[in-house]
């Protein structure tokens, strides 16, 4: 009897799904081949689960950021743009919501600047989420100050509850938007209002719809896509000549593009529930693209001259890989020093991590003169189960950063110790968090005490608080006034007619400084020029210009340093 063949079982989609997934970090033809086989059988499929649906919707957003080649990327492309309209998606919407996916809502306590930009692009989708809205009795006692005059005897009198207030007071809008607009038009200064609003902490949702917050499609345009033709870069980089290796390019931005980088930024923190100062305030005229090869690129980030610290130069990095946001990186940079946050997004640990670190750092150290880097206790574990669960301490160890403390140093030795016995011993949590207590640090050359982490900045405010106090007492508004004039004197400023609103406001913040560096008359006039430059930088269009002028100024560092340890000593 003949035997007729069978023609191959189709897989199940979780079958497919457990196939894309075990390929997806996979490279070469026949894993280009798994995938496209897997994606066909799970663009016409229905997924049972939630957690399903969600981990195709990564496993397409991780090979829309690392695509084999051109027909992957078409059917990627393709599928998720449709994502939205997945029935397992619409069936399970409740179960996602948080993700991210387009098409499913998110719920956080927005900042300030976050809630605003919300209400302003995404209004009419804009709720408050009244089960977790804690601070509704002390909306209440806000709302004559949200109000008309001619409202307040029924605000007096009428003992209904906020959230009915809410909803007589706002009309047509939403009740989140109606919220945040009136904060917006509140009369008082942009930092008290930024304040209450926090301290209210009204929990928020943006409902899905047309063009809201996803990370689905979240995208910077790029001229060309790198294939991944080769395995993903495990290895661990040497730092010292990584960093030796600046981006293969560094491109300004105009301010529409750069506005355009700062909302998708903004887009990739709103849609993973966290808040990022620097994305919130990001300066449009201050962002630039560095290249730095095989589809990798940073979205330089700066803060706009109102919300830049007196002191360090702090820029955000957006992590771009083929123009999606893979991750982001924080940098505050003084001293030919950097302290670095890195976080790469949950999609993409564990593929080129080490890598994309490297190029990070190497963009730091181009941008701002760098050659000292600092880790902060957080991104290290301390109250931060992500780090402690990621091993992020053993991360940067082994990439070669050192702690200063001596009690995180005996511990780190003991653990090397029985690694070196016991070579799949692994720290405990318990341990990792004590390794966590303290900063660690990677130097070029040699250590330096002169590093932001080890430098006491902070005592600076010390002073000033110190010298407006004794001066001045409480009329601080006179205080800015006379000290402004007096530092303008001191330096030959006679004019100030050519300067920017943003260099004008950097010269009424660091005139209390100016009085506190010494003896100026000592200064050379080329000196004195110098520091005048500075400080408009510290304003100016670029804040990385003020770092590298400020770190290129021996007497002004010197100056600042001393003044800073003299007046930690006095503070303990």
């Amino acid at each position: 009897m003949r035997r007729v063949a069978r023609p191959p079982r189709t897989p199940r989609p979780a079958e497919a799904l457990a196939r894309l997934e075990a390929a997806r970090a996979t490279f070469g033809s026949d894993a280009e081949r798994t995938k496209l086989a897997s994606l066909a059988t799970l663009e016409r499929s229905r997924l049972a689960r939630a957690d399903q649906v969600l981990r195709l919707h990564d496993a397409l957003c991780f090979l829309r950021a690392y695509p084999d080649g051109p027909r992957l990327l078409d059917r990627v492309e393709r599928m998720l743009r449709a994502f939205e309209r997945r029935q397992d998606l619409a069936r399970h919407r409740a179960a996602l919501q948080d993700s991210g996916v387009a098409g499913t809502p998110i719920e956080y306590r927005f900042f300030w600047p976050t809630a605003r930009w919300l209400a302003r692009r995404w209004g009419g989708r804009l709720s408050i989420v009244w089960k977790d809205f804690e601070q509704q009795d002390r909306l209440l006692d806000l709302l004559p100050a949200l109000t008309l005059y001619g409202e307040t005897p029924a605000l007096d009198e009428i003992d209904y509850p906020t959230r009915e207030w809410l909803r007589r007071l706002k009309g047509a809008e939403s009740d989140g938007a109606f919220l945040v607009r009136r904060f917006a038009a509140l009369a008082i200064d942009d930092v008290a209002r930024e304040k209450i609003y926090d301290q209210l902490d009204p929990p928020l949702r943006i409902a899905p719809g047309p063009g809201t917050p996803s990370r689905t499609l979240a995208r910077h345009p790029v001229r060309a896509i790198a294939w991944q033709r080769r395995p993903l870069a495990h290895e661990r980089p040497d730092l010292t000549l990584a960093l030796r290796q600046p981006p293969r390019s560094v491109r300004a931005v105009t301010p529409a593009e750069g506005q355009q980088l700062i909302d998708l930024a903004r887009v990739s923190m709103v849609t993973r529930s966290r808040d990022l100062d620097a994305f919130s305030w990001g300066d449009p005229r201050d962002v630039r693209l560095a290249d730095c090869s095989d589809g990798l690129q940073f979205a330089v980030i700066g803060v706009v001259p109102e919300r830049r610290l007196m002191m360090e130069a702090v820029y955000a990095f957006l992590t771009l890989k083929n123009g999606v946001p893979i991750g982001y990186v924080l940098n505050s940079a003084l001293y030919r020093s950097a302290e670095i946050a890195y976080n790469v997004f949950e999609t993409w640990r564990g593929a080129e991590a080490g890598v994309v670190y490297a190029r990070a750092l190497a963009t730091v150290r181009h941008l701002f003169g760098a050659d000292s880097f600092t880790i902060y206790p957080y991104q290290l574990g301390e109250e931060n189960d992500e780090a402690i669960a990621s091993g992020a301490w053993w991360f940067y160890q082994k990439l070669g950063f050192r702690p200063r403390d001596p009690g995180v140093r005996r511990r780190m030795n003991a653990e090397l110790s029985i690694m070196r016995r016991r070579p799949a011993h692994r720290s405990s949590a318990a341990t990792l968090r004590r390794l966590a207590h303290a900063n660690l640090y990677y130097h070029m050359g040699r250590e330096r005490d002169d590093v932001i982490g080890i430098l006491p900045l902070p005592a600076i405010g010390l002073a000033v608080q110190r010298l407006v106090a004794e001066r001045f007492g409480s009329d601080r508004e006179r205080a800015e006034e006379v000290l402004t004039r007096e530092a303008a004197r001191m330096l030959g400023i006679r004019s100030a007619r050519s300067v920017s609103a943003g260099e004008r406001l950097a010269w009424r913040r660091w005139s209390p400084v100016v009085h506190l560096l010494g003896d100026l008359a000592r200064w050379s006039a080329a000196e004195r020029r110098a520091l005048v430059e500075i400080v408009r930088a510290k304003g100016g269009r670029r804040e990385s210009e003020f770092a590298l002028r400020f770190d290129r100024h021996r007497r002004l560092r010197a100056a600042i340093r001393t003044l800073a340890w003299a007046e930690d000593r006095a503070n303990p």
